[in-house]
């Protein structure tokens, strides 16, 4: 186990994070998994779901492992190769859209054979991000100028977009304010981000416009995400109600100090315990001291990837850390919040945290490629280390070799002064 964990590059605290937070994962999710098994099996066993957790937690780190061994350079490439490929698995996803437990999933795919679920959307947020990241790293001769990036950098985006949204609001308007960031910290010129975020605003509301206009005229999930944002705006109750006041009992039943490990009430009538709201879970069972570690776990991951990007050598370096790292933070604050109410029911999950096989292999791919930056800032650094050993001890053999030199000619300016008589006398 030593030897393993001695052969893990890059940023250890951040491996030390993203391990801390997969073992904490199983105690709510375990606990949060009993309304599942008496759903689907009628009972309360919800071992089986503890280890389909750890199954995907494992695989998980495998990917974890294996992506952070690749030059993350590589990614450039591999970004502009997967894009078109995303494209169509949106398409895909949008034509042929599963259902889950009964319900209308049009976000998610199932993948042939092997009968595992999978949210094309997560797939397609990372791509995009490298991509924006490679082209905001370009090397060039002149500055940017819009009419050069409308093709190469915002028709992509939009097209993303376009094949998200009418499944997954949430997930598109992450994308899309993650992919402003993203272009503002590459040094985009702020007045063309004005008018993309114009144009992306204007364009949401034409849709929204034409969805309401001809209700039913899209086969997804667009009439849901379109009556869950008036809910919330009006107060208007709706059958989202149930699963905010039931997360928010279970945050006020835990109080300060929680009601224990396993001992939680309203995940036996709480929705997808397990995966969306398994925040109020976490405090119902450990209290505000716990919601107040986990918060603090994700702020000190936030800050980490700060430090990761400043000593990121390459501007695409510094990119792909923001780009990959923020929206993770962002992703579990947006959790949290629909957990306390602050924002409309989002499907979103608790990275790292939450049940759910492409949640947590999506997540691993991105720290993956975070962890491969800063593998290299290591290896650069460790090169430095040893040129400057090398260097010294050159310099070391420079020097005891300039002694001898001078010893020698000593010797020999003695030999020199001396009397020819002495030296036969000597003799």
């Amino acid at each position: 186990m030593k030897e393993f964990i001695n052969s893990l590059r890059g940023d250890k605290v951040i491996w030390a994070f993203v391990a801390l937070m997969a073992m904490l994962s199983f105690m709510p999710v375990f606990s949060a998994s009993s309304n599942l098994a008496y759903m689907r099996h009628g009972s309360g066993n919800a071992f089986t779901y503890l280890l389909k957790h750890a199954a995907q937690v494992f695989v998980g780190f495998f990917i974890l492992y294996k992506i952070h061994k690749v030059p993350y350079h590589y990614f450039k490439t591999i970004s502009k190769i997967m894009l078109p490929v995303v494209w169509i698995l949106l398409v895909y996803t949008l034509l042929k859209g599963t259902m889950i437990d009964g319900a209308n999933a049009s976000r998610w795919i199932q993948i042939p054979f092997i009968g595992i679920t999978f949210q094309t959307s997560t797939l397609a947020a990372i791509v995009l991000y490298i991509y924006v990241a490679r082209f905001l790293s370009k090397k060039r001769e002149t500055p940017i100028t819009f009419k050069a990036s409308i093709w190469e950098l915002w028709t992509p985006v939009f097209i993303t977009l376009a094949l998200i949204l009418p499944a997954n609001l949430s997930t598109a308007a992450l994308i899309f304010s993650m992919v402003l960031m993203l272009v503002f910290i590459g040094k985009y010129p702020l007045k063309y981000i004005g008018v993309i975020l114009g144009v992306g605003l204007v364009s949401l509301v034409f849709f929204v416009l034409v969805a309401k206009a001809f209700p039913g005229a899209f086969p997804n999930r667009v009439d849901t995400w379109i009556s869950r944002i008036d809910n919330f705006a009006t107060d208007k109750p709706d059958e989202d109600d149930y699963q905010i006041e039931k997360a928010k009992i279970a945050i006020a039943s835990g109080g300060v100090y929680g009601l224990g490990p396993g001992k939680s009430v309203q995940k036996n009538f709480l929705p997808q315990s397990s995966s969306d709201f398994i925040y109020a879970i976490i405090v119902e069972e450990y209290g505000l001291f716990g919601g107040l570690f986990v918060l603090g776990l994700y702020l000190l991951l936030l800050f980490r990837f700060v430090v990761a990007a400043h000593k990121s050598t390459t501007l695409f370096g510094k990119l792909l850390v923001v780009g990959l790292g923020f929206p993770i933070i962002f992703q579990a604050m947006t959790n949290m919040g629909v957990a306390v109410e602050l924002l409309p029911v989002t499907g979103q999950t608790l990275p790292l945290i939450s049940s759910g096989g492409t949640s947590i292999w999506i997540t691993c791919i991105a720290l993956g490629i975070i962890i491969s930056v800063t593998k290299k800032e290591e290896e650069i650094a460790e090169d430095e280390a040893e040129k400057a050993k090398r260097e010294a001890a050159l310099q070391k053999l420079i020097d005891k070799q300039l002694e001898e030199d001078e010893l020698e000619e000593e010797d020999f300016s003695i030999v020199e002064n001396q009397n020819p008589l002495d030296v036969v006398l000597n003799k």
